[in-house]
């Protein structure tokens, strides 16, 4: 087989994912505007592995999309996990929620209509697990409204975080913003982190 990129060939050796995503993904790029947002499957594998790793019990993910990466990261919490879904596009929602209606991990997921900061002020007790894939304009916005809810050893995870190589020449306001979180968490004595260049980078955090 002809590679083209490393990408491509790191997607091709990483294990498949289960057919029910196969199909979601299909069907994303069939029914679906702007089906780019999904995760993808070397994002989608490393946060079920980071979910089996870690075995959230109540996690949390902010930009659900069609689905894909909230089926990923049930698929590895543990067997009485909630994680508790923030989007606000409810034909994305609709569209899910007959994935997750077909999958035996879909009763751990909890899909909140909505804008995600607004969906946070009203959350209660700690996450294990969060995963932030919205819009890039809040990511700073998001990482702090979410930190304190993380308890001492949780994981953040931060989708998008290289935002197609522009935080190297940030110039609108979503690569500045992407830019400034990245060098925040840097330096955030909260918290420590590697930077994963996965697909679109993966900026991994851990609360101290």
């Amino acid at each position: 087989m002809d590679f083209t990129t490393l990408d491509d060939y790191c997607i091709d050796t990483t294990q498949a994912e289960p057919d029910l995503l196969i199909e979601l993904v299909e069907k994303t790029y069939s029914d679906m505007g702007y089906p780019n947002k999904l995760s993808g499957k070397t994002v989608g594998r490393t946060l079920k592995l980071l979910a089996r790793i870690s075995q959230p019990k109540r996690a949390l993910e902010i930009g659900m999309f069609t689905g894909y990466s909230a089926l990923s990261i049930a698929e590895g919490m543990h067997i009485k996990g909630q994680l508790i879904c923030c989007e606000t596009n409810p034909r994305a929602i609709e569209f899910a929620q007959t994935f997750f209606d077909r999958s035996e991990h879909g009763h751990k997921i909890q899909p909140i209509f909505g804008p995600a900061l607004e969906t946070i002020k009203t959350l209660e007790g700690e996450f294990d697990f969060v995963f932030i894939d919205a819009d890039k304009r809040n990511y700073l916005n998001y990482y702090e409204a979410v930190l304190p809810l993380v308890r001492s050893g949780g994981l953040i995870i931060i989708d998008n975080s290289l935002w197609q190589g522009r935080v190297l020449d940030p110039k609108e306001n979503s690569d500045i913003a992407v830019n400034q979180l990245n060098r925040l968490i840097a330096e955030d004595k909260r918290v420590e982190n590697v930077h994963l260049h996965v697909r679109d980078g993966l900026n991994i955090v851990v609360k101290h």
